[in-house]
């Protein structure tokens, strides 16, 4: 008999991410998680908004992600040495890594994160003009 697996469904996005930043590349990682931090997730518990991931002793960390009421927890990531070679050069080159969205579903909570470059005020004001455009507002 074969195992039925379920597909990651989404939990939470960081919908400032692409108001905020020209996104690149994604990459999928793991995360280092107690059981109660598991179970907030699950409950959808848990804000990406000002959430940001940083290179720290070639690990990579999530710093600021919001589980539960107020907590802000620093998270430790997982990826392996070929993906954080090229997040370090990425970095170098003056991208930044941004927490996209969290997957849940089936054993593993997984964290997409993508290569960035920041937008500048304009390109803010075009965006915005573009996605009213969209809509049928002048």
């Amino acid at each position: 008999m074969m195992k039925k697996t379920k597909t990651p469904s989404t939990v939470t996005v960081n919908r400032k991410a692409h108001f905020d930043y020209f996104l690149e590349e994604e990459l999928t990682c793991g995360m280092v998680l107690s059981g109660l931090e598991v179970r907030a997730i699950r409950d959808h518990h848990v804000q990406l908004k000002g959430a940001f991931v940083t290179i720290r002793n070639r690990e990579l960390w999530l710093n600021n992600l919001t589980l539960g009421a107020d907590t802000a927890r620093n998270i430790k990531l997982m990826a392996t040495k070929k993906q954080l070679t090229g997040l370090i050069r990425a970095k170098q080159d003056g991208l930044q890594l941004v927490p996209v969205r969290l997957l849940a579903g089936g054993r593993y909570i997984k964290l997409v994160i993508a290569t960035g470059k920041g937008k500048k005020k304009y390109d803010k004001r075009e965006t915005i003009k573009k996605r009213d455009a969209l809509r049928g507002k002048y």
